[in-house]
């Protein structure tokens, strides 16, 4: 298991965090960007979510006001593209996606895998990869009815402090989603749990990525 170490800056690691869906990014990578602040990462973080009305819109603005709490520069964008029909929006969403490349320049994007089965999240992925072609792009997993859980080739520990943290955050913060079966607390960990064994996470919780291309 070799190390990937984040590059030392005298200012904030601007990072880039897109999800379809209000509670997309949280379950993807929330530990991980707990963990960043947790080993004293000043962070200046873009907060994207693309389908977001009504009650899901007040959520996400709640949630990524919560998770950081004041420890992280924060600017969130919440859009209202038609959740589900991401493809019959391709034109739109590929001007958005210019938009923000051309004043967003991370160092590090998290955005979703590209080999999902949900259409909003693959054409979000792809769309990724279109928009900022020589970042560090990290692709995070969602659990689903599909099964599309693939094998990622980049793990962050977590401590037992974010994992508590990250799922105690998606309990509270959407109640919208409380009513889906595989909205739970033992899916959330489970799945930290798995990838925590995986790259023998001292903690035994990790959060794992996608990452498909490094240049050491």
């Amino acid at each position: 298991m070799l190390p990937l170490r984040l590059p030392n800056k005298s200012g904030p690691l601007e990072v880039l965090c897109i999800g379809a869906h209000s509670d997309d990014i949280e379950i993807g990578c929330a530990a991980t960007l707990l963990g960043l602040v947790e080993r004293g990462h000043r962070l200046r973080v873009t907060w994207v979510v693309l389908s977001a009305a009504d009650e899901r819109a007040q959520e996400a603005r709640r949630s990524a006001d919560d998770l950081f709490s004041g420890s992280a520069e924060l600017s969130l964008l919440v859009g209202e593209f038609r959740d589900a029909y991401f493809p019959a929006c391709f034109a739109a969403l590929k001007d958005h996606f210019a938009d923000l490349r051309s004043y967003i320049d991370p160092d590090i994007v998290f955005t979703h895998c590209i080999d999902d089965r949900h259409q909003d999240h693959r054409l979000v992925a792809e769309l990724t990869w279109q928009a900022w072609r020589d970042h560090i792009i990290l692709e995070y997993e969602v659990p689903k009815y599909e099964g599309d859980l693939g094998r990622p080739n980049l793990f962050v520990p977590a401590s037992r402090t974010a994992a508590q943290a990250k799922v105690s955050h998606l309990l509270k913060h959407f109640g919208s989603q409380r009513s889906k079966s595989w909205f739970s607390d033992q899916t959330f960990f489970g799945l930290m749990r798995l990838r925590g064994i995986e790259c023998r996470s001292a903690s035994v919780f990790a959060e794992a990525f996608v990452a498909r291309k490094l240049l050491l």
